[in-house]
C-alpha cells in the first residue's frame, strides 16, 4: 500500500498515533522497585501473543501509518527466538524506525545482531552506578554486565543509545551527577523518568520517593548549562544539550509537566490488550482478534482504527492514593 494513501490512526482529539509500543514478555531478569513486585505472578504462557501474532501486529500497524515500534517487555530479549521477531519487523517496508528498551542484562549476547537486523536505537535501563545501590533497586542485577553490555552496543554502531534513570528521593537521588558525567563520558543521551504510579508498589512510598524532573534539571545545571531544544524522537522526552558535549539530556515528566496533548503513540501489552493510554485502562482485546481469525490482517486493523475513539484526552497520576491503575509497569510494556 503507498504510504500516501493509507489511513491514518486519528483520535477524538485529532492526535495522529504513528508509534506503537509492542511488549513481547511480561517476565524480567530483574525485579526493579519501581516496576513489580519482588514475588511476580506472570501471564501463563498460553496467554501471551506468539512472535508470530506479535509480527502480524506490527505490520497492521504499519499499514496503518505507524512508523515507529519500540520492542519492550518485562526484557524483552529473555524471550525465547525473540530475534526471529526483531528481524520480521526490521524488514516492514514503510517502518522508518525500530527500537528497544532494555535493561542492559542479554546485551553482551545480542548487541551486534540487534542492529544488524535493524534496530536503529536502543533505550537502557540505569539508575544506578553503584554495584550495590543497583542491586537493591533491581533486587537481582548484576551492574557490571549491563555496563559490559552498554559497551556492546556502543561498539555495535546503533544511530542512538539512550539510558534511562528513575531517579528516587532516598535511594539515588545523589547519583545524578555521576550518572550525566557517565553519559558524557560514553558519548551518549540520558533521560530521566518521573517514577509512575503504576501497581501497587509496597516496597517504598512513591509520596516520599518522589523526584521532580524539574529539581534535577536545577542540579545539573549548577554544573553543566543547558540549552533547549525542539528536537524530537518521537516520544515524550524534552531534550537539552550542552555546549561542551554531543550528549544529550531528556526529561519525561508525567507528572510535574504533562505531555498528554502531544501523545502520538498506543502499547500493546504481552497479552495482546492494545492501550490507548499509560495511565488509564481504556483498552480493546486483540488477542481474541487474532486467534478467532489467525492470519487475518483486515480485521485487525479494522479494530485498531475503531480503538482510537477509546484514546482519552490524558492521564490523572496522583501520589497520594492508591494507584488506579494496578497493573505493573512490566505488564504494561514501558
Amino acid at each position: 500500500m503507498d504510504r500516501a494513501n493509507r489511513p491514518l490512526l486519528v483520535d477524538k482529539f485529532n492526535r495522529q498515533v504513528n508509534y506503537v509500543r509492542l511488549s513481547v514478555t511480561d517476565r524480567c531478569d530483574f525485579r526493579c522497585v519501581y516496576c513489580m513486585a519482588e514475588e511476580m505472578t506472570f501471564v501463563p504462557r498460553s496467554e501471551v501473543l506468539t512472535l508470530e501474532e506479535i509480527s502480524l501486529l506490527g505490520k497492521a500497524f504499519v499499514n496503518l501509518g505507524v512508523n515507529k515500534i519500540r520492542l519492550t517487555g518485562g526484557e524483552p530479549l529473555v524471550r525465547r527466538n525473540v530475534m526471529s521477531l526483531v528481524k520480521n519487523l526490521g524488514q516492514l517496508e514503510g517502518l522508518d524506525e525500530l527500537v528497544l528498551t532494555t535493561n542492559g542484562s542479554q546485551l553482551e549476547k545480542y548487541a551486534g545482531q540487534l542492529h544488524r537486523y535493524g534496530v536503529k536505537r536502543i533505550n537502557i535501563s540505569l539508575d544506578s552506578l553503584d554495584p550495590v545501590k543497583f542491586r537493591e533497586i533491581t533486587r537481582s542485577g548484576d551492574l557490571s554486565r549491563v555496563l559490559r553490555g552498554i559497551d556492546c552496543a556502543i561498539a555495535a554502531g546503533f544511530e542512538k543509545i539512550k539510558i534511562n534513570a528513575v531517579i528516587l528521593n532516598g535511594r539515588n537521588e545523589h547519583e545524578i551527577l555521576d550518572l550525566v558525567k557517565f553519559i558524557r563520558h560514553k558519548n551518549i543521551d540520558i533521560a530521566f523518568i518521573e517514577e509512575m504510579p503504576l501497581g501497587n508498589i509496597i516496597e517504598h512510598n512513591r509520596a516520599l520517593s518522589f523526584c521532580s524532573n524539574d529539581e534535577i534539571k536545577t542540579l545539573i545545571e549548577q554544573h553543566y548549562p543547558l540549552i533547549d531544544t525542539t528536537e524530537n524522537t518521537g516520544g515524550p522526552s524534552h531534550y537539552y544539550r550542552m555546549e561542551d558535549s554531543v550528549s544529550r539530556i531528556g526529561f519525561i515528566s508525567p507528572h510535574s509537566h504533562n505531555f498528554c496533548p502531544l501523545c502520538n503513540r498506543v502499547r500493546v501489552t504481552a497479552e495482546g490488550r492494545l492501550l490507548l493510554c499509560l495511565g488509564n485502562e481504556h483498552s480493546i482485546d486483540l488477542r481474541a482478534i487474532l486467534r478467532a481469525k489467525p492470519g487475518q490482517i483486515k480485521p485487525l486493523e479494522e479494530a485498531i482504527i475503531q480503538a482510537m475513539d477509546l484514546k482519552p484526552e490524558q492521564h490523572h497520576f496522583d501520589l497520594e492514593q492508591q494507584p488506579d491503575i494496578v497493573r505493573f509497569m512490566n505488564m504494561t510494556g514501558g
